[in-house]
């Protein structure tokens, strides 16, 4: 029995004067007390102790008359509800004996029809007249206020089992977890048995089980399902809650299996939302018939709300890793993701022993595709290439995109490298057959470098090491004719040691101002006149020597360092051409030129990059020519517009180098707002020699003449070449016959004789 001083009904001091009163007697005080909302009563100590007055009320309150409760000392005792009786008949002793204001009771009582009741019970316990002590009180029916009060408490504890789910859900992006978490709090509400959550199976006729029902009820593991025609069904289709009041009357819906396993009596079900579809039902029970009301069902909703969020949050994130790992043109994994699964795979072969293997792929002349027929062609090969790779691989294997036209495989658990270099020879042939492209069908070939590792705790492999190889044994392949398959070997590896030996050297370079800058001459072919000047970047290695271009410039463009060293060349040249000028004041300013490289022209910036570098060192745009190979221009077609434009309002000339080695030049020339164009070595070199040579080095000079460009012959090295290009028109010549590249105080000299003639052109000769 619980004391309480909830609610009391009268003050103390009125239920005391009241009892006095009805102790000392009279017929209106009996009629008054008969007229009460309560039942007053007078009984005696003890579980069997003798009922001396109950008032007429006791029949309406608890369902029996006056003269049945009389005539039953132990009546009152055994209605007492079971889980209350031992406290209410622990209080039934002398501790109040005399207490004028000893504190009321609460305890449940079971009626005649079997309901239960809330009494509060307050009496006061005195000896009579013989010496017995008898218990003088009334009986308040408070089952309202009780009802309201649980109803309250059982609020308060949804709301918070909401705010501890939703709590959950903050820390614990994991649905499962979070579906357990739900299901765990809703059986702590009173009167909730159970509860799980139901998922849209894939074909939408069933729902799966995802979480509850644990143990046998659950299957033991064995899939457990519900019906679209029962209850949690019918929540699904309409949006709405869904109640079943008692199972054993239900003709509405079908019960799903599980739960008539578990004895359930009553269910409240509600939709769980989804991103684009509903995700399924959450469901709760009670072993009680009736147990579930409309109000319960906000607090179910809000729970089933809770994890619909959970479950789109988590599908986004999941979208979004898919696409940070996954490439969006083809959907294979991209190269993080790749690195990831090699990873997985060497710590896994460290453990078992087993090789892993990796092929790194490269379609050729790609970028041929991409020029000629339009980037959306290049785009349809890549998609059709995707599919075709992954038949071609065994079970297991991982094929990637890493970008452009290259792809990486992940071939893990080897026997030994022939299997590498048999599956090599697999994938070669996804290529046999032609690709349509365009709504042409054409024949492509690839060619791939394989790189095998035996990883142990001795000897660990980094992943990107191991992919640097495969990509070194697919550019042998590449220089041994494409479309071929190269095994990465002890050569390749020591020529891929000096590779990262000579990059991580070259990172300190500048900072260690090992690079210094050499200037060839450019002298105009008409007069004999130094013009401009070609700045050649030399790297003065501390144990090396002085190094030409061609022995650390492709490492500089690969590893990303041309970036920086491009700036500090394009900075010092600037600068050291405007000391030339400032020599001398009086003569026409001497032109700088400066190689750009694939990677400077594909950066979107480089127009803003250059133009920093004239507002530092305060040079004329005019005087600063830059210079592009064809090739740059076969890499980068797609951004290089852009970027030369943006070169050309500035104010800088540009150069086309290398012309003639090109697949495309006479388009460059149309496409493209250069000023000069510079004829390769290749063809001064027979100039005077082969008839061929000659007649198109001729057509390139009536072809610049008519376009307005100036014509610049490179590798000038002998008399014959002079007298040649002189006759056919060019305007310029530069190589050994005029002068190397010298170091900047020698040019100082040379330019320091009054920009000396080359003697070999003056008249008279």
């Amino acid at each position: 029995m619980k004391r309480s001083s909830q609610g009391r009904s009268w003050p103390d001091k009125q239920v005391s004067e009241f009892l006095d009163q009805i102790i000392s007697g009279g017929e209106y005080y009996r009629r008054l007390v008969e007229r009460l909302p309560a039942i007053v009563y007078a009984s005696e100590l003890g579980k069997h102790g003798r009922w001396r007055y109950v008032s007429p009320q006791v029949e309406e309150i608890l369902g029996y008359s006056p003269e049945e409760w009389l005539a039953d000392p132990g009546l009152w005792a055994k209605l007492i509800h079971p889980d209350d009786r031992k406290r209410v008949l622990e209080l039934e002793t002398r501790k109040t004996l005399g207490d004028r204001n000893p504190p009321p009771a609460d305890y449940r009582v079971i009626t005649r029809d079997g309901d239960v009741v809330w009494i509060l019970d307050e009496a006061v316990l005195e000896l009579d007249e013989t010496g017995t002590p008898v218990w003088h009180g009334v009986l308040y029916d408070i089952t309202e206020r009780k009802t309201a009060e649980q109803e309250l408490q059982r609020v308060a504890a949804q709301q918070a089992a909401v705010a501890r789910l939703g709590e959950q859900a903050l820390q614990d992006g994991d649905p499962d977890a979070l579906m357990r978490e739900a299901v765990s709090l809703m059986t702590e509400i009173d009167g909730v048995q159970g509860a799980c959550v139901w998922e849209v199976g894939r074909d939408g006729r069933r729902l799966q089980l995802r979480a509850g029902l644990e143990g046998e009820a659950a299957g033991d593991g064995r899939r457990v399902s519900a019906a679209r025609d029962s209850h949690v069904g019918a929540a699904l289709d309409s949006g709405l809650h869904v109640i079943v009041d008692d199972w054993l009357s239900e003709h509405r819906f079908s019960m799903p299996p599980a739960l008539r396993v578990q004895g359930v009596r009553s269910s409240l079900a509600v939709g769980i939302d989804g991103k684009d579809h509903p995700f399924g039902v959450l469901d709760v029970h009670s072993a009680e018939p009736g147990r579930f009301t409309p109000q319960d069902a906000h607090f179910v909703q809000a729970s089933a709300n809770v994890l619909a969020d959970a479950i789109k949050r988590h599908a986004a994130d999941q979208a979004l890793r898919h696409r940070v790992l996954h490439d969006s043109l083809t959907g294979l994994p991209n190269r993080l993701s790749f690195v990831d699964a090699l990873n997985d795979a060497l710590e896994r072969g460290t453990v078992s022993g087993s090789p892993v293997g990796i092929l790194f792929l490269d379609l050729d002349h790609f970028k041929l595709i991409n020029d000629s027929m339009g980037h959306h062609v290049g785009d349809e090969l890549l998609q059709a290439v995707a599919p075709r790779l992954r038949a071609h691989l065994r079970p297991g294997d991982l094929v990637a995109r890493f970008g452009g036209d290259e792809f990486g495989v992940l071939v893990a658990r080897l026997a030994d490298e022939d299997e590498a270099v048999a599956i090599a020879d697999r994938v070669a042939a996804a290529f046999a057959e032609p690709y349509s492209m365009g709504g042409v069908e054409h024949f492509v070939t690839a060619s791939l470098g394989i790189a095998v590792a035996r990883p142990s705790s001795r000897e660990p492999v980094d992943a990107e090491l191991l992919i640097r190889d495969a990509d070194a044994a697919m550019y042998r392949a590449k220089e041994r004719g494409r479309a071929r398959c190269e095994l990465f070997d002890a050569a390749m590896r020591a020529r891929a040691v000096h590779r990262v030996e000579v990059e991580r050297e070259l990172r300190h370079a500048l900072e260690r101002e090992e690079l210094v800058l050499h200037y060839q001459p450019v002298v105009a072919l008409g007069s004999g006149e130094i013009t401009g000047l070609e700045a050649l970047v030399r790297w003065r290695h501390p144990d090396r020597g002085l190094l030409n271009p061609g022995e650390f410039i492709p490492i500089a463009e690969d590893s990303g360092l041309i970036e920086p060293i491009g700036r500090w060349v394009q900075e010092t040249a600037c600068r050291q051409i405007l000391e030339w000028h400032e020599q001398r004041p009086d003569a026409r300013p001497v032109d700088i030129s400066v190689n750009l490289s694939a990677r400077q022209v594909a950066h979107r910036d480089l127009a803003g990059s250059v133009a920093e570098v004239l507002a530092r060192t305060g040079l004329d745009p005019v005087h600063l020519r830059l210079e592009i190979t064809e090739g740059v221009l076969v890499e980068e077609s797609a951004t290089a517009t852009a970027t030369l434009e943006a070169l050309s309002e500035i104010g800088v000339r540009l150069v086309l180098d290398d012309f003639g080695t090109g697949y495309s030049s006479l388009a460059y020339l149309s496409r493209f707002p250069f000023d000069a164009l510079k004829i390769d070595h290749s063809f001064v070199d027979a100039l005077g020699v082969e008839q061929e040579r000659t007649a198109i080095i001729e057509a390139i000079i009536s072809m610049a003449r008519a376009l307005s460009l100036d014509v610049i012959a490179e590798g000038v090295e002998n008399e014959a070449q002079l007298s040649e290009l002189c006759r056919l028109g060019c305007d310029y010549g530069q190589g050994y016959l005029f002068s190397r590249a010298l170091p900047p105080e020698k040019i100082s000299a040379l330019l320091g004789d009054g920009a000396r003639r080359y003697s070999g052109m003056l008249p008279g000769r």
